[in-house]
């Protein structure tokens, strides 16, 4: 329901997006009956945790949570920006920054955040998919210049104790982007890192990947990463890999997974390596992890209408969308893609917005 700039809302379904969508637009909300029935009603920890750091990088917002945590007034500020160091609970340091990613550029200054935590998990973005992938797509909406994330320690589940510094800048405008042809894949990196564990656990993983890789493409480079001592950072054993496909018109398309306790690490290379080859075959110009971010930068680029070809929408995503209409009343024009030979189904399917 909205009643002038005040929007009224129910449930805990993206509850991360609707505060992003109140911020961007101005519009007050007013969210009630979250997880009124659950065993453990109200906000979880890292809800209540993004809520403060969006607190930190906003000037004049006005927050009320009731006791039960059940119900939560949220009246946006304005987006200030500035130097913010704070420490990430309950998710990743991948679920905080992509959701301020989307503010941050909007804001009076410059941003330079010290973030700590949880590096990388298999619930959220990890740090290595938002360095390689995440800020070169920012580039393409005109956010470059001053843009960086630079891993100064990792840290794995449940304890953390990675740390990563973020600088955004601010831009007047962003610039439309038409994203219609993704190209060939003409090479695939990717980096598998360990904290507190066998340093050959991640040779195995690489090893592994690159040997099926190779029989698509044998421009596959695969870096290892053990971290030790202060840098290892974390407080936990753990271990990943991250891959990403670059593709011939500049579109880069990644697949990552983190090692689980007691699995072989050439399972965890076989489960990274099919998700890359299913994101490739799904002919978007970007991943699934990306579609959302990418949506909502169409929304804020100028009147100039901006194109994309993405793979079939995720529930995040369609989450997203529902959410632009809410807020911003900007509805998407779909349509299934079409190869431009009939008699040829490759990449069939594949919408563009």
């Amino acid at each position: 329901k909205m009643k002038g700039a005040h929007i009224k809302l129910k449930g805990a379904k993206s509850f991360r997006q609707r505060l992003i969508c109140s911020t961007l637009s101005g519009k007050a909300i007013s969210i009630s009956e979250i997880r009124s029935l659950d065993e453990e009603p109200g906000l979880k920890d890292y809800e209540v945790s993004f809520v403060r750091l969006l607190s930190n990088i906003t000037n004049g917002c006005e927050i009320t949570i009731s006791e039960t945590g059940t119900q939560i007034n949220y009246r946006p500020g304005v987006i200030q920006g500035g130097v913010v160091e704070y420490e990430c609970k309950g998710r990743s340091i991948g679920y905080f920054i992509e959701g301020i990613l989307c503010l941050l550029p909007f804001a009076k200054e410059k941003s330079k955040l010290v973030l700590r935590g949880v590096t990388n998990d298999d619930r959220d973005l990890s740090v290595d998919t938002l360095r390689t992938v995440t800020l070169p797509l920012l580039e393409k909406f005109g956010i470059s210049e001053g843009l960086s994330l630079k891993i100064k320690k990792r840290g794995a589940l449940p304890l953390g104790g990675g740390e990563v510094v973020f600088k955004c800048p601010v831009v007047k405008t962003l610039t439309p982007c038409s994203l219609l042809d993704p190209g060939q894949v003409k090479r695939i990196r990717g980096i598998s890192y360990c904290t507190r564990v066998s340093p050959q656990l991640v040779n195995r993983v690489v090893e592994d990947a690159k040997d099926r890789l190779t029989k698509f493409t044998p421009n596959v480079f695969l870096y290892t990463d053990p971290s030790k001592g202060k840098s290892g950072g974390s407080a936990s054993p753990g271990y990943a890999l991250f891959l990403v496909a670059e593709t011939t018109n500049g579109c880069y398309i990644s697949a990552e997974a983190t090692g689980q306790p007691q699995q072989l690490p050439e399972v965890l290379a076989n489960k990274v390596v099919d998700l890359l080859l299913a994101e490739i075959e799904s002919a978007a110009c970007f991943d699934s992890a990306h579609q959302a971010m990418v949506l909502l930068f169409m929304v804020l680029c100028p009147e100039d209408v901006s194109k994309v070809r993405l793979g079939a929408p995720t529930p995040y995503t369609i989450e997203m969308i529902r959410n632009i209409k809410t807020f911003l009343g900007v509805t998407f024009k779909i349509q299934e893609h079409k190869p431009k030979d009939e008699d040829d189904d490759e990449n069939e399917g594949s919408p563009f917005l």
